[in-house]
């Protein structure tokens, strides 16, 4: 009994230091104090106030580093490798009983876990253990343990505010990319509905921003341009690309200039904006409406439905060229070009459409959009039709790409 009570005072003072360390901690977290403060903290309560001479702290962010090092000399080398030498450690060991692969001046190995993961490892060497006042010996070693899961769940739930805080920051600003992109996509609404033409559209980008662009407008008064392009790949990157050419096209495209000069001018911006990491299929054109001549490119984009609604025919638009950025310069621009004499339809689109995760090929959709087309109904009911028909929505998982559609009907 008398052993039990001896040195009351000295079991008092470090039960007041743990209450008092705990409450200064808790403190430090709560005033989100910087990481590098709360390691300097952490650092002082150790060697300071539990006299303990050196300290190694590793800690696993992707990857395990070192992130405090304390009671060593400037040139003294670390040589412990964390997966080699300490991942197999589960409780407190020493040094001895660990039998690490590599030496170390250190006497004791703390590991520290967090969400049932080895978040952490503390290593302690040089400990006074018959100190005046507070000594650390061994049945101190789990309070040193409980400190430094506190200091590192502080730090990993400020780095998780701080992600947390950087992806709302990116959301806002994508959802105002997306904003700016849809001013540049043209509502279907400002499209010519006459009977000369009937034009009508739909766009549902895969992500808040996508890569794919279309376009009608007039070049003059009997002279119609339009566009139907993609960016290789998705997101930001492929909206930035297509954002650049999209004001390169509407600079260029005037009713002076040729089909084969305007690509090869395309290609040559596309080259400088990319530098040949991404390329752009386009399908480009113009219609007269005095002459009936319809005139186009394809430079390696998906090829248009064009159906003959008098002829019931339909057949695909492939005459061009290689895509956008795929080379430095296009060899040849082949234009193609159709006299028009009965009422036809022309369907615009990005593989997208067509394309749906887990199909080997396209064929089913490209099937299920000719049967949409083939018959009298004019251009934009069939549009609404291929979107019920394959169920196109935000909600439907299987697409895994841009939607585009842009639908002509020309009469004679």
């Amino acid at each position: 009994m008398a052993a039990t009570l001896k040195n009351p005072n000295k079991r008092l003072d470090f039960c007041n230091f743990k209450l008092d360390t705990l409450l200064e901690i808790t403190k430090m977290i709560n005033e989100n104090l910087p990481t590098e403060e709360l390691i300097a903290k952490y650092e002082k309560l150790l060697l300071q106030k539990l006299s303990i001479g050196k300290l190694l702290i590793f800690g696993f962010d992707k990857t395990w580093n070192l992130i405090l090092k304390s009671g060593f000399k400037a040139d003294e080398i670390i040589e412990l490798d964390v997966e080699n030498d300490l991942l197999s450690i589960e409780e407190i060991t020493t040094v001895t009983a660990a039998n690490l692969k590599r030496k170390t001046s250190l006497d004791t190995i703390i590991p520290v876990f967090h969400n049932n993961k080895q978040a952490a490892f503390v290593l302690i060497g040089d400990i006074e253990e018959e100190r005046e006042g507070v000594s650390p010996t061994i049945k101190h070693l789990h309070f040193i343990q409980t400190l430094t899961y506190l200091i590192i769940v502080a730090i990993e739930n400020q780095k998780m505010v701080q992600q947390s805080i950087l992806q709302e920051a990116f959301k806002r600003e994508l959802q105002v990319a997306s904003r700016m992109q849809e001013m540049l996509i043209p509502d279907s609404y400002t499209f010519p509905r006459n009977q000369k033409a009937y034009i009508d559209a739909f766009y549902q980008p895969h992500f808040d921003v996508g890569g794919d662009y279309y376009d009608f407008f007039s070049l003059n008064d009997h002279e119609y341009a339009f566009c139907m392009s993609d960016v290789s790949g998705k997101g930001i990157s492929a909206a930035l690309l297509m954002s650049n050419f999209q004001a390169n096209l509407k600079a260029l495209f005037t009713d002076q200039i040729s089909l084969e000069t305007l690509v090869q001018k395309l290609n040559e911006k596309v080259m400088s904006s990319a530098n040949g990491e991404k390329f752009i299929t386009l399908f480009i054109g113009k219609y007269n409406t005095q002459t009936h001549v319809l005139s186009y490119v394809n430079a390696g984009h998906n090829p248009p439905y064009f159906y003959d609604i008098t002829k019931q025919e339909l057949s695909f638009l492939t005459v061009g060229c290689q895509g956008m950025g795929m080379l430095d310069f296009l060899p040849s621009v082949h234009v193609g070009q159709i006299n028009i004499e009965n009422q036809v339809k022309l369907l615009l689109y990005t593989d997208g459409l067509i394309e749906q995760e887990g199909e080997e090929t396209t064929e089913t959709g490209m099937n299920a959009v000719a049967d949409c087309l083939k018959n009298n109904e004019r251009i934009d009911h069939n549009i609404q039709t291929i979107i019920e028909t394959l169920n196109l929505g935000k909600e439907n998982t299987v697409f895994f790409d841009d939607i585009s559609m842009l639908g002509m009907q020309f009469c004679v």
